[in-house]
C-alpha cells in the first residue's frame, strides 16, 4: 500500500520567486531522493504544480509539489519498502525546502 508523505514549507518570496526558485534548483530534492535510492526522475509542471516520478526499489515512487504564494506543498507517495523511512525522508525534504525558500 503507498504511503503518502505530505511536507507544507511556508515562504514570504510570492508565487513567481518561489516558482522560480523550485524550477532552477530542484536538484536539491532530487539529491534528497536519491539519498535514500529514488532514480530516474522525471517532472512536468502542470500550472504551478510539478508532478514527478522515479524509481526505487523496482517500484515508482511520484509526488507533487504545488508552489502557492506562501507556501510549498509536497505529496510524496512512497511504496511500501519505503514507507518505513517516511518520517527520515519528511524531515530532510523539510530542511531542503526551507533552505530553498530562505530569503536571500
Amino acid at each position: 500500500m503507498i504511503r503518502p508523505v505530505t511536507i507544507d514549507i511556508p515562504h514570504a518570496l510570492g508565487l513567481a520567486e518561489a516558482r522560480r526558485r523550485v524550477e532552477t534548483q530542484f536538484g536539491r530534492l532530487e539529491a534528497q531522493l536519491a539519498g535514500v535510492g529514488v532514480s530516474g526522475i522525471e517532472k512536468r509542471w502542470e500550472g504551478d504544480r510539478l508532478h514527478f516520478n522515479g524509481r526505487a526499489i523496482g517500484q515508482t515512487v511520484g509526488g507533487r509539489l504545488t508552489v502557492l504564494a506562501d507556501s510549498l506543498h509536497l505529496e510524496l507517495d512512497l511504496p511500501p519498502m519505503l514507507a518505513m523511512l517516511a518520517g527520515r525522508i519528511r524531515d530532510a525534504l523539510g530542511k531542503s525546502g526551507q533552505l530553498l525558500l530562505e530569503k536571500k
